[in-house]
């Protein structure tokens, strides 16, 4: 009895392997198109980025938090938005592979988060460009003379008692067809609709400070002085104008069709981050000097800014921008998704039609056309205006987890990795093998290392897990409203103590020479490790606690939901199941070798 089920086990085992094997050698002819450029990269940030929200935000944060001082909030929105970006920057050049924060978890703390996190960026990905694409008919009714001339085609009706939008489902068809020609001819339209974009708000920078030398700049000669909330509301503006610059994360995903990643992922990052800090600035400084913060319109900020002085014309342009906002944001929200579902595909815990590349476009049609045809009919019959918090969830979750990778790559490196059907598609083995040990795959996973190098990891293992704990005890106490304030300042001051001494731990503990052989190699390295992830985290964190209470109950039943995915298919199906391991090793001359097992 008991030889049958040795060789009942022995089948299966057997089966599972030659499935993976067949899987490995039909994807490995199949590989997304390395044709992006520095100028594509960066046109896909900086269109992803500024999205229409730029056009009513303004009268939002100045009436409500930060009065004439908006331009400073946006200004350490956009430096708390950087933290994150140095550490995308440095994981996009290790790791050039579609799936930005999935991939990235997957390689540095295990399945089971990234399956998660790949979860959440799915939500992400799919509200956000529901939302975008129901907010295209109403700014294009400026053009028709007001929502009820919109052609029927366009405008909202109601069918049986149902809001729809068939405008919205439309765009996104068209874009996504636009989307499944090839990776290169959609950068060029992404380039062109954000150039567009982008002259519209150089209109309204050169045109009102035009306006404003004229006039002497009467917004910012209130009486309630330029402060007139005080740090509090500067700093809560600053929150608020932070999600302005999500889109980083998505320049991310298209790390595997980048021609030269090291060079190009962290230049197209941060160029595209500071043409977009640049403009909000400007853009912010402009329309609260050109009208007292209080009198600004709530619907049409900018447009009524300048009928006020006589120029209603100004509305067409300004129309053209925030639509060409909206159809650079929906592009930028159906680009990562089919990537990422190809990332997970690839690993076993989505079916392999996800992971399907079309040979004569070399992107993922098959996973494209799925995410379309979903956020058309989201688009379409739901107003998910409501939702639009659980989007920022995804967003902090994966800016959190990329930030503990950075900490995990430095200073809990193993000494061997899998064998990835994506490092296989991405040539990502090229990559890792040349970092040596920088790599990771888990953190926690340690065989045949010297004692002394043992003891050191679980030190620092144990110094990043006390940091997080820290935060949180921080973040709880700095948010939970109904402390008294001696057990405020208690915990505080516990939580606070324990990240300062670990970081002091983590300060004193050696990189794994992390930064001088990946500097060699000619990849960015992001500065400032452990300061600089650490105020990522707490930032994202502190966001996060302070996310409602309604929106964390959606975002915790579709987590729930895909756990019950994973334990019923993607754990069942994980190419870890007969995972085959590369340890590194070092050769005489310093380079580094890897060999099969």
């Amino acid at each position: 009895m008991m030889d049958r089920k040795s060789a009942f086990g022995c089948l299966v085992r057997r089966k599972r392997v030659d499935t993976a094997t067949r899987t490995r050698q039909r994807l490995s002819t199949q590989q997304l198109a390395r044709k992006l450029s520095l100028f594509d990269v960066t046109a896909i940030g900086v269109g992803a980025t500024i999205g229409a929200g730029v056009y009513i935000l303004v009268e939002t944060v100045a009436r409500e938090h930060t009065g004439p001082s908006l331009t400073i909030s946006f200004f350490i929105g956009g430096i708390a938005a950087a933290l994150s970006a140095f550490c995308y920057a440095e994981l996009a050049c290790r790791c050039p592979s579609a799936g930005s924060a999935y991939h990235y978890s997957y390689i540095c703390i295990g399945e089971g988060v990234a399956w998660l996190i790949g979860w959440a960026l799915i939500l992400e990905y799919t509200l956000g460009g529901a939302a975008v694409a129901r907010g295209v008919a109403p700014n294009l009714a400026s053009f028709f003379g007001g929502v009820d001339k919109l052609p029927s085609i366009l405008a909202r009706q109601t069918i049986f008692g149902i809001l729809v939008d068939p405008g919205a489902a439309i765009l996104v068809v068209l874009i996504t067809a636009q989307l499944c020609t090839g990776i290169k001819e959609s950068s060029l339209a992404h380039a062109i609709i954000t150039t567009i974009n982008i002259s519209a708000l150089v209109f309204i920078v050169v045109a009102g400070a035009y306006l404003g030398c004229k006039t002497g700049w009467p917004g910012y000669e209130v009486s309630s002085g330029y402060f007139f909330f005080g740090v509090n509301g500067l700093l809560a503006g600053s929150a608020t104008v932070f999600f302005s610059y999500i889109g980083f994360d998505i320049v991310a995903s298209t790390a595997e069709e980048v021609k030269n990643p090291q060079r190009d992922m962290p230049l197209g990052i941060g160029i595209a981050l500071s043409i977009c800090g640049i403009l909000y600035m400007l853009v912010s400084a402009v329309i609260v000097g050109l009208v007292p913060y209080y009198a600004l319109d709530p619907d049409t900020p900018i447009s009524s800014a300048f009928a006020g002085y006589g120029m209603e014309w100004a509305v067409y342009i300004i129309t053209v921008g925030a639509v060409t906002a909206l159809c650079a944001s929906l592009i930028g929200a159906i680009i990562p998704q089919p990537r990422i579902l190809m990332a997970m595909a690839r690993n076993g815990l989505l079916p392999s039609f996800f992971s399907d590349i079309s040979k004569h476009t070399q992107v993922p049609v098959k996973g494209t056309i799925a995410t379309g045809i979903f956020i058309a009919i989201l688009a379409f019959f739901m107003d998910v205006s409501q939702l639009a918090g659980m989007v920022s969830v995804g967003t902090l979750l994966s800016f959190t987890v990329v930030a503990l990778s950075i900490l995990i790559l430095r200073y809990v490196p193993p000494d061997e990795l899998p064998i990835l059907l994506s490092d296989q598609q991405s040539n990502v083995g090229q990559y890792l093998d040349a970092l040596g040990e920088d790599v990771v795959e888990r953190p926690l996973l340690q065989k045949d290392i010297a004692q002394d190098k043992l003891r050191t990891r679980k030190i620092a293992a144990w110094s990043i897990t006390m940091v997080c704990f820290g935060i949180l005890v921080v973040v709880a106490a700095v948010s939970t409203e109904g402390l008294s304030s001696i057990l405020r300042f208690i915990l505080c001051g516990i939580g606070g103590m324990l990240v300062i001494c670990c970081l002091a731990v983590l300060s004193s503990i050696d990189q794994a020479d992390t930064k001088k052989s990946f500097t060699k190699s000619g990849g960015f390295i992001c500065p400032f490790v452990p300061f600089l992830p650490v105020a990522s985290v707490l930032i994202n964190t502190y966001l996060l606690v302070n996310i409602g209470a309604e929106t964390w109950i959606r975002v915790l039943i579709w987590l729930a939901v895909g756990v019950i995915i994973y334990i019923f298919y993607g754990r069942g199906h994980s190419l870890l199941l007969d995972d085959v391991r590369r340890p590194i090793n070092r050769t005489d001359n310093g380079h580094v070798g890897a060999t099969l097992s």
